[in-house]
């Protein structure tokens, strides 16, 4: 359960004022100190992530954040910092200092309100004022020092994760049943991890399992003979994205296919939302800019898909002279307005509420957004196919 991937553990941030003990309350949390303390205001900075086994719940993630009263110009940019973890966690712990409410407080209860965010009130110190009481019902009285109600708290917590987790949807588990056969075709290219699979597929293989169907997995050049080979037609083909016209033309009309990134834009975000993005591509024009969007940070390869397949696609398929630019990472450039289209990675590193918020980001600023898999299977002619398994293209746009 520690090596579940990031994306899959729900993340929990703690979010209050300098010196409230947020990095203190992590520490008796978890048991260990994962945390640097000290008396000092603005000990914690940049918000830090913590990987941790919280029973009885499982696997998720400790997000340590600055205060959010800091000053100055850096402190500023440190809170810019510490409320955009907030926006994309899935637990917010409002952590105050018993005694103590104010504007902050108040700032931040309008805040989880005005995103409907799930939260607890957190009064920490209360050793110190045993008879004060928050303005806010439902608060949870502890101390880190000496771990009084910290028990009460983590149970608390895991009860309300566990309804968080009841309402994620599986990758494929509505597609398919008991005793189907899906095939996983998977190109080993250069962007193939030497000696294992990239994340998507190694979550897709699980789900497979975790509905008691088969996973056979295939590279693209033996999908033919394999299909040929077996006695039951595969409830379903799934492919990378690179390989989605082969694939196409490989396999019968009457065996549906999408691909890992397509499945992923409608487990993580909304799959509907980036069918209506991929529309502006038809809208392009001669020095327009388009933005490719990577959750994650890796070394670019001498045909990246990202700085260099789609944007060489895109262009051929659209006839433009058209500009991209790429950037890693959380967060969108400065100049979003200029943009015509957010192209965004599958977000396999992001969970669901991590891709909805930058999904809404990039629509905030009237810029449509899209995904790589729907990206390559619109301009290559197949998106329509690809779509199958979910309705069908009418019932997206």
């Amino acid at each position: 359960m520690q090596n579940e991937p990031k994306g899959l553990r729900p993340h929990i941030v703690l979010l209050g004022r300098r010196n409230v003990g947020k990095s203190s309350l992590i520490n008796a949390l978890t048991e260990q100190p994962l945390s640097l303390v000290s008396n000092v205001p603005g000990t914690t900075t940049d918000p830090v992530q913590k990987a941790f086994e919280l029973l009885p719940f499982g696997p998720v993630i400790f997000i340590d954040t600055g205060g959010i009263d800091d000053i100055g110009e850096l402190g500023q940019m440190r809170v810019k910092r510490s409320m955009q973890e907030f926006a994309t966690a899935d637990l917010a712990l409002l952590v105050v200092e018993a005694g103590t409410w104010g504007p902050f407080e108040e700032d931040m209860m309008a805040q989880v309100k005005a995103k409907n965010m799930r939260y607890f009130v957190v009064v920490n110190k209360s050793d110190l004022s045993p008879n004060w009481k928050a303005p806010s019902e439902g608060a949870y009285y502890v101390s880190a020092a000496n771990g009084n109600g910290m028990s009460e708290l983590k149970y608390a917590m895991a009860a309300e994760l566990e309804k968080i987790a009841s309402l994620k949807n599986s990758v494929l588990g509505d597609l398919i049943s008991g005793g189907d056969i899906i095939i996983l075709v998977v190109p080993i290219d250069l962007e193939a991890p030497r000696g294992r699979l990239i994340l998507p597929q190694v979550m897709t293989i699980r789900d497979i399992l975790d509905n008691d169907a088969s996973a056979l997995v295939v590279k693209d050049r033996e999908l033919f003979d394999t299909l040929h080979k077996l006695a039951q037609k595969p409830k379903l083909v799934i492919c990378d994205s690179q390989v989605v016209l082969k694939v196409a033309g490989d396999l019968p009309p009457d065996i549906k296919m999408t691909t890992f990134s397509i499945l992923f834009s409608r487990q993580k975000g909304d799959l509907a939302k980036f069918v209506r993005g991929v529309k502006a591509i038809d809208t392009l024009k001669d020095g327009d800019h388009v933005l490719i969007s990577e959750a994650c940070s890796h070394h670019s390869i001498a045909d990246d898909i990202g700085r260099v397949k789609i944007p060489r696609w895109v262009r051929q398929y659209t006839g433009r002279d058209i500009i991209f630019n790429s950037v890693q990472g959380r967060d969108y450039p400065e100049d979003m307005e200029k943009y015509k289209l957010v192209i965004h990675c599958a977000g396999c590193m992001l969970t669901p509420k991590g891709m909805c918020v930058r999904m809404d980001e990039a629509l905030d600023h009237g810029v449509p957004i899209t995904n790589y898999g729907i990206t390559i299977s619109y301009v290559q002619g197949v998106l329509e196919r690809a779509l199958e398994p979910f309705g069908g293209i009418e019932s997206l746009i």
